[in-house]
């Protein structure tokens, strides 16, 4: 296979573990009624994990305090990212919820940039953001949207969670450890509110495939992926999941979205990839020696 024709495919493989990834959370909102928000983190955490556990087969031995404590840490942002995303997507459209929650990551690559040029696409960012109201806030339920930022914010911790954990564990370790110990944190939370539908085999098998479909399968495709694209290329890509969430919603959900809205999409976008590429410029001038 040639390097281009390589590189073709892993973008492929990106654009589909990012539909899955909305699929899934399509299919998380139409069992809400049902087992409830976190019901539903409960059930994608621990079938996560249980398929994370059985493909990574972590060494429990040897580890360090420090490295245990990581794990808890990591585990803890993962129980609480997806509580407050799916507490966000109750209350708000899965294409809105996305973008806001992408506000995590693209502030922390706008700081990562150590530039002031870097902060015009924050400026983007806030454009976005004031669009995606539609000219009006008062249409987005205001819970959801903290929730939302909440998420983001957590998205953010996750980043730098699993950078840390990925340093002192091997492979998928320290992922599979962390998903288990999110799982745990979410039992109590989730068994309260799903209450007897826990018992209803068939939103266990739906419960199953929305941790397939948004866990399981997209880290697989973009591990092979990221062997074949550049990190910044990768990053890139990832930044369409507003746009690929909102498809979903419409399509999957019937979701209509203003075209206000559809604007602070697309601007979020831009600035998500502006920060990236910005970023991407700055960590090359930081490790290039200085002639």
């Amino acid at each position: 296979m040639t390097t281009r024709s390589g590189q073709t495919s892993a973008l492929f493989l990106v654009l589909v573990g990012l539909a899955c990834q909305e699929v899934g959370a399509s299919l998380a909102v139409l069992l809400f009624p049902a087992v409830g928000p976190l019901g539903m983190v409960m059930l994608r955490l621990v079938f996560s994990a249980v398929v994370l556990l059985l493909i990574a087969r972590p060494v429990l031995r040897g580890h360090s305090r420090d490295g245990w404590l990581s794990v808890l840490a990591f585990g803890t942002v993962l129980a609480v990212m997806n509580a407050l995303f799916y507490l966000a997507l109750e209350r708000l459209p899965l294409g809105v919820t996305v973008t806001i929650e992408v506000l995590g990551p693209l502030v922390l690559s706008i700081v990562a940039a150590r530039r002031a040029s870097a902060w015009l696409w924050a400026l983007l960012a806030l454009a976005g953001v004031i669009a995606l109201g539609g000219g009006g806030w008062d249409r987005l339920d205001p819970l959801g949207v903290v929730f939302a930022l909440g998420a983001a914010a957590s998205w953010a911790f996750y980043i730098l969670a699993s950078a840390r954990v990925g340093r002192r564990f091997p492979r998928l370790d320290g992922l599979a450890l962390a998903m288990a110990a999110g799982a745990l944190l979410s039992l109590p939370f989730g068994i309260m509110d799903a209450g007897a539908a826990l018992l209803r085999i068939d939103l266990l098998a739906i419960g199953a495939a929305v941790a397939v479909l948004s866990s399981a399968i997209p880290y697989a495709l973009e591990l092979i992926a990221l062997r074949r694209l550049p990190a910044s290329v990768f990053a890139i890509l990832m930044s369409l999941a507003p746009a690929t969430a909102a498809i979903a919603g419409f399509v999957l959900l019937g979701q209509h979205m203003s075209w206000l809205e559809v604007v602070g999409i697309a601007l979020v976008i831009g600035a998500s990839i502006g920060a990236i590429r910005s970023s991407g410029r700055a960590a090359r001038e930081t490790a290039e020696p200085l002639g």
